[in-house]
């Protein structure tokens, strides 16, 4: 298909976090743009004010008239139910209709494409990638699974010669990209809905890594079972940070690299994933040939992603972060930045769990990660894309938790819950919709400092 021939591009689904990423890049290089949405949110309220009409009720009356023509790409989200009537009614005439992951197949196919793969950190390492290039001056356009802080959008950049992408694992989607130079910062099992068992997500990731032909261009954790070249925080490898020292909040570092010794690099983001995040994005923008004085500018100027270990208060007697993880390994990094940061102090998490099949294959997992902090309230599931699951219930997941100190709270009585705290430190944990509350817990916690 030839993105030239098209004129306007209707998404189902526009709201997700990737799909607006492609809705901002449509309309920046002139094509018509306009979607569904199942709920109104803060990404739909921008994308509105950018020009892109948007409806919420699935009713093809309200689809514009002018994307009833041949050439109109439909893109749509894995998460539209199969019987939603404007997709199925696209796909029963034969239009263009593309699932994501094959959009950005097609437009990294003609540009220099960078691929960040993994279970964990791949929005936090490509916005550092693609923040590093763009400062740098390359033609770049990144396209982001969370909203940068430095540019307030999940679209860096408008170029047309190098692209870089998250490479997500999530029903295979990556294997749709043809990337020049690729990462992968974790193998974790995750999405065994899709997968069913970790040795088939496995092999996924092998069949992703093959597409590099030239494994100096793949950048891999030493633990992985792939060929690469190895990237590691004080441990040996091809890049290897070390001399790791924190200073006003931000780490300072220096690099082992293949070409010798690069010192004094400055970084804000807390936590050693963070830093290993930070070490993929330099290892691939230094192969690319980007300057190392750039790189070094670029990375102490990247202010971070929302809802990846975002602040929302930060005063000498209560800190409240905001954080996205959903897995095990996530909210494990997410505990351990914490007590790096605040060695001794009582921390209160409230977690959300995100999706019924993720908490039944990851129960233990997750009772264990919760654990660790003094303090635990738990929300109800949020399904997504799923329906119920027989017996698999916070209440179920709060009964494995080895901590005296938790409960269960809905989302009426959660702001009493975490008023009732005494806790200086303060983490919302999840990828559902906890994240719309963040506004109303902040503004709570503000009146009663």
């Amino acid at each position: 298909m030839n993105l030239n021939q098209i004129h306007n591009v209707y998404f189902i689904g526009i709201g997700g976090i990737g799909m607006s990423a492609l809705a901002r890049y449509f309309k920046n290089i002139g094509k018509q743009v306009s979607g569904y949405d199942k709920t109104p949110t803060a990404l739909t309220k921008e994308l509105i004010a950018s020009g892109i009409s948007i409806h919420f009720e699935d009713n093809i009356g309200l689809i514009p008239k002018d994307y009833f023509v041949e050439n109109t790409l439909v893109i749509i989200t894995p998460a539209v139910p199969k019987t939603h009537s404007e997709w199925n009614y696209f796909l029963e005439r034969e239009y263009h209709v593309k699932k994501r992951a094959e959009v950005l197949g097609i437009i990294t196919k003609d540009t220099f494409c960078f691929a960040v793969a993994g279970t964990h950190g791949k929005t936090t390492t490509s916005s550092i990638l693609g923040h590093i290039l763009f400062e740098s001056g390359a033609d770049v356009t990144a396209f982001i699974g969370g909203i940068v802080e430095n540019y307030n959008s999940n679209l860096i950049g408008s170029g047309k010669t190098v692209t870089v992408v998250e490479a997500d694992e999530f029903d295979r989607s990556f294997l749709h990209l043809h990337p020049n130079i690729a990462c992968v910062t974790s193998m974790d099992a995750d999405h065994l809905d899709i997968y069913g068992t970790s040795d088939a997500i496995e092999e996924s990731f092998v069949e992703f890594a093959n597409k590099i032909q030239d494994k100096k261009r793949l950048f891999i954790t030493r633990e992985l079972p792939l060929e690469g070249v190895t990237v590691a925080v004080n441990e040996e490898a091809a890049y290897s940070a070390f001399n790791i020292r924190i200073d006003n909040g931000s780490y300072i570092f220096d690099i082992k690299t293949p070409n010798g010794i690069l010192i004094d690099f400055r970084f804000g983001l807390p936590g050693k994933h963070n830093l290993m995040n930070a070490l993929m994005a330099i290892a691939m923008a230094i192969d690319f040939g980007t300057p190392t004085a750039a790189i070094a500018a670029a990375l102490a100027s990247f202010k971070g992603i929302k809802r990846r270990f975002s602040y929302q208060i930060k005063t000498d007697n209560l800190v409240y972060i905001d954080d996205y993880a959903h897995h095990p390994t996530e909210i494990n990094a997410v505990y351990q930045a914490v007590r790096e940061l605040y060695p001794g102090k009582k921390v209160l998490a409230i977690f959300q769990p995100h999706l019924f099949s993720r908490t039944r294959d990851f129960v233990d997992d997750f009772a264990k990660s919760l654990s660790n902090f003094d303090e635990v309230i738990l929300m109800d599931i949020y399904p997504a894309r799923e329906l119920p699951m027989e017996g698999v219930t916070s209440e179920w997941l709060l009964g494995k938790i080895d901590n005296s100190n938790k409960k269960l709270a809905s989302k009426e009585i959660l702001i009493d819950a975490i008023l009732e705290s005494d806790a200086p430190i303060i983490v919302t944990i999840g990828a559902g919709d906890i994240g719309e509350l963040v506004g109303e817990i902040k503004l709570a916690l503000n009146e009663n400092i």
